[in-house]
């Protein structure tokens, strides 16, 4: 029978964000985007939300900056398959705060079709989003970072399964997998002018659209997998993307990092 632990205690923060502007895509909503909106907040960092769906966006906006402040926290609502959309959340960030420190890559998406019955348009869509659109807020990341002069960090969110096979997912995996190479080619790119670009891999994090687009049956069957025998709290992803964002990872570029407690 595998063990099965709880949670960790939250992690506190300890500052190590301070003084630092971050832009956070598909932050709205329970999942890793907006826990890790929160935990960059809580490191002392200005965070400009970002997602597609506006009314979603505009709810955590006021969460947030109600507990944190509204000079910390702003929001504006962002397509990742729209060049036009992507330039204007980059634009809003340096109007607003006068520099661009962190981005983390989040968006993404899913979907479950056997490869045999998939359509293009199913292929296309998570392409687009999830590796176009990685790929388009990089760039708009690195060409400003380049501009400034001043370093910087872009975190992407890759996934196990750009690793691992598993069945109906490969439109997704191999979006996944697409970032990972994104992400080591963009680094040796961007490490001339101090720029690092890092990405995680989570293994299963729960969150509520995970389990609106997932079968309890495939549900526990990803979570039999895990050491730990439980799924990540969105939290404990986004502790990694901090680790990856600050200072403690000066020496890390070009690396995936699995935040997964997965069999071997």
């Amino acid at each position: 029978m595998p063990v099965t632990t709880p949670p960790p205690p939250y992690v506190p923060g300890h500052g190590l964000l301070q003084g630092r502007t971050a832009v956070v895509t598909a932050a709205a909503g329970a999942g890793i985007g907006g826990a890790t909106a929160r935990r960059l907040l809580e490191e002392g960092a200005r965070v400009v939300l970002s997602d597609a769906h506006a009314r979603r966006l505009k709810e955590s906006e006021a969460a947030l900056a109600a507990e944190f402040g509204a000079d910390r926290v702003a929001a504006l609502p962002c397509d990742v398959t729209a060049e036009d959309q992507v330039g204007a959340l980059f634009d809003f960030v340096e109007e607003r705060h006068g520099r661009l420190d962190v981005v983390v890559n989040n968006a993404g998406l899913g979907g479950t079709a056997d490869l045999a019955e998939m359509t293009d348009e199913q292929w296309d869509k998570v392409l687009d989003v999830t590796l176009g659109g990685t790929f388009r807020c990089t760039r708009a990341a690195l060409r400003r970072m380049k501009a400034a002069g001043a370093g910087g960090v872009v975190v992407n969110n890759a996934s196990v399964i750009g690793w691992r096979a598993q069945r109906g997912q490969a439109h997704y995996a191999a979006a996944k997998a697409g970032v990972m190479a994104l992400t080591r080619c963009a680094a040796l790119e961007a490490a001339e002018y101090g720029v690092r670009v890092n990405a995680v891999s989570p293994s299963l994090a729960m969150h509520p659209h995970l389990v609106r687009v997932t079968t309890p049956e495939l549900l526990e069957e990803l979570t039999a997998r895990e050491a730990f025998g439980r799924w990540a709290e969105p939290w404990e992803v986004a502790n990694v993307i901090v680790f990856l964002a600050s200072g403690y990872s000066s020496y890390l570029t070009g690396e995936v990092l699995s935040v997964s407690s997965q069999h071997a």
